[in-house]
């Protein structure tokens, strides 16, 4: 009957029938880690038009409140210099993004974080590099400006020139206020055309309209196209011009980002409009507002090259590292179930696939190299005539702007000072209440650096949560592409972050992610000995210890005083269940709530816990004592049903790694026997 009923029957014969396909879970991505710090150079305080989701209209309008933070999602460390740099400035932002990446990370959010003067201010966009493109002039005779994407001295190596190029344009008829075209002719609203008058004189107009049109006399399609003003008298021939835009970045780091757009339109109405262009393609500039819904001019009708712009072009950015302050890691007006984009770390609050958090500069403990001080020279000079000494040149002053000598002077925190060590605890709290009201990702902490035993106890004991880890010590890294050549202590949670995401990949969730030597690490800041290391491990501290094969992260607890969530591997395991269970059964809305509704849901829960199950990510025998899925009547009784509410039970006994090994040595006679 029922197959009946979803039959359309018609003439006697064979009809085939289409199963509907059957629903599955299948678990998703528990890899993706997200960077939170300070950066040269890279997407922030984007205006509202520039948003990276937005797709702008034909005519932009001036930009409203800017983003003053973006996620930007990168899938190797080459891709992460191309957006913020390589190993410059003083953050430690670069370093952690490469060392999640060396140790196996594949996939990662990161966040520039940039000072907050206030809405409104215009302090907010000062330090904005910007240049003029000479060749164009938008109405009212404002120049045709560029701002470099992103606030910072980069900015101040960009070059643009504008260059234009015309090609033949064939049509049927030719007025003083307008064409008759093929209808197959690439005009439309917005186009430039430069028509000959007789003498070779040339005009150039917009078109304003474009107008598909035939008459009973002659049914051929064609296109009528409407100048924007009339000309003086009728043209001879027609071209169509359109420009093309390179942008240069003679930053001297190895990558290749300069940039060429072609087939530029130069009215808002073009659908190639330059603004938007710039917009959607460019990673280098953006348009400046004194332009966005104006008409641009060819200086030279003729198309002449333009002249060479000033030098240096680009002007006016600033690297402003001693302003940025803790509270610009935080949006203090986000409230829950805001969908507004947000700054900080809160810009991540709608991204469903993060599932690991890193702040490596939420605090700056020390500038990442000592300043190196000056040796006053002393004369040897004497009574008497000696042979000339060469002395050393004094040493260079950083060029001005280019942030080399700014520190992190609003960030700075020393752990070893009590006051600064609680200010510090205070910031990871913050950071963890997030991610437990999120219960989406988990917080990768740093015990702060230049701790004894004791306090390292003392700031553990300041935490109680499952949605968090600690790692310790600190790694010292040396880059052979770093100009800086000391080495430099990094967070080991950066590390942790890409042995993560490597388990993950190669294993499954609940494969614990420690037992792994860490990859491009060089020394630790602490040695820890094996005794301190039984009592850092009892206290959850993941520890990070010099062994010589390497550096080893031995550990993968969490910071949770409850045994149930101990392990980190439980926890994500716990929140991999429930994401997929959000995610991926959002077609239960509005399903009759029946019993056959409630069979299927639990034949899906119980299928995907049986996947789990064969992956030994529990810890029963059988599938009985590993989890159970209740979902029935007694859950579901009418009063429930009648509001439209399902409810289901689902149990699990997540397996824990194995971290003790118990050897029993006995002696018969003269031999020595280990059993496990």
């Amino acid at each position: 009957m029922a197959l009946r009923e979803r039959l359309t029957l018609g003439a006697p014969g064979i009809y085939p029938r289409f199963n509907e396909p059957l629903r599955a879970l299948t678990g998703v991505r528990m890899d993706v880690a997200a960077f939170v710090g300070v950066a040269p150079r890279g997407p922030s305080r984007l205006p509202a038009y520039l948003e990276p989701w937005a797709e702008p209209p034909r005519g932009m309008t001036a930009p409203g409140a800017a983003l003053r933070s973006v996620a930007v999602p990168v899938e190797s460390w080459e891709a992460y210099r191309r957006f913020y740099g390589g190993f410059e400035g003083p953050g430690l932002l670069p370093y952690a993004v490469a060392a999640f990446f060396e140790n196996g990370g594949r996939r990662a959010y990161v966040v520039r974080v940039v000072h907050d003067y206030g809405e409104g201010d215009p302090e907010n966009d000062a330090a904005t590099a910007g240049g003029d493109a000479p060749g164009l002039t938008a109405e009212g005779g404002a120049p045709f400006r560029l701002l470099a994407r992103s606030e910072g001295s980069w900015g101040n190596r960009l070059g643009a020139t504008i260059g234009f190029r015309g090609r033949p344009l064939a049509y049927l008829e030719a007025t003083v206020s307008g064409l008759t075209l093929n209808r197959d002719a690439p005009v439309a609203p917005g186009t430039l055309l430069r028509l000959w008058l007789s003498g070779g004189v040339p005009e150039l107009r917009f078109v304003s309209d474009v107008r598909r049109e035939w008459t009973p006399e002659d049914p051929i399609l064609r296109l009528e196209a409407t100048l924007e003003t009339a000309l003086p008298e009728v043209p001879e021939r027609v071209e169509i011009i359109e420009a093309d835009l390179t942008v240069t970045d003679r930053t001297d780091d190895g990558i290749d980002r300069d940039e060429l757009h072609e087939g530029l339109g130069l009215s808002p109405l073009h659908h190639r409009w330059v603004a938007a262009v710039l917009h959607r393609e460019s990673r280098l500039v953006r348009p400046d507002v004194s332009w966005l819904d104006n008409d641009l001019t060819i200086d030279d009708p003729t198309l002449l090259a333009a002249p060479a712009p000033a030098d240096p072009q680009f002007s006016g950015g600033r690297d402003r590292y001693p302003d940025v302050v803790h509270d610009d890691f935080f949006d203090l007006q986000w409230v829950p179930g805001d969908e507004q984009a947000r700054s900080g770390i809160h810009a991540l609050v709608e991204l469903e696939g993060l599932s690991i958090l890193v702040v490596p500069d939420l605090y700056s403990p020390g500038p990442l190299i000592e300043p190196r001080e000056i040796e006053e020279v002393i004369s040897l000079a004497g009574p008497t005539f000696e042979p000339c000494v060469e002395l050393p040149p004094p040493p260079e002053a950083p060029e001005e702007g280019d942030g080399s000598d700014g520190q992190l002077d609003g960030l700075q925190l020393d752990p070893t000072i009590a006051p600064d060590r609680d200010q510090i605890i205070a910031l990871q709290q913050q950071v963890i209440d997030l991610a437990e009201l999120l219960r989406s990702w988990i917080v990768l902490l740093d015990v702060p650096p230049g701790l004894n035993q004791r306090e390292i106890l003392a700031w553990r004991s300041d935490f109680g949560t499952d949605w968090a880890a600690g790692y310790h010590p600190w790694v010292r890294v040396s880059r052979p592409d770093d100009a800086r050549v000391p080495l430099i202590s990094v967070n080991p949670s950066a590390f942790a972050a890409g042995i993560v995401a490597k388990q993950e990949l190669a294993f499954g969730v609940p494969h614990g992610p420690a037992n792994e030597i860490l990859t491009a690490a060089v020394l630790v800041t602490d040695s820890v000995t094996p005794a301190r290391h039984d009592e850092l491990h009892q206290s959850a501290i993941n520890v990070l210890l010099s062994e010589r094969d390497g550096i080893r992260l031995t550990a993968a607890r969490t910071l949770s005083r409850d045994p149930q969530w101990r392990q980190l591997s439980v926890r994500r395991l716990v929140t991999m269940l429930a994401r997929t269970i959000l995610q991926q059964m959002q077609w239960a809305v509005f399903e009759p709530n029946d019993a056959r509704f409630r069979d299927e849901v639990k034949r899906l829960l119980e299928g995907y816990l049986k996947q789990l199950f064969l992956a030994n990510a529990f810890r029963g025998a059988t599938p009985r004592e590993s989890y159970f899925v209740r979902c029935d009547e007694v859950l579901n009784p009418p009063q429930v049903v009648d509001v439209g509410q399902l409810f289901c039970d689902v149990g699990v006994a997540p397996a824990e790694p194995m971290e003790f090994i118990v050897l029993h040595l006995t002696r018969e006679g003269d031999n020595l026997q280990v059993v496990a």
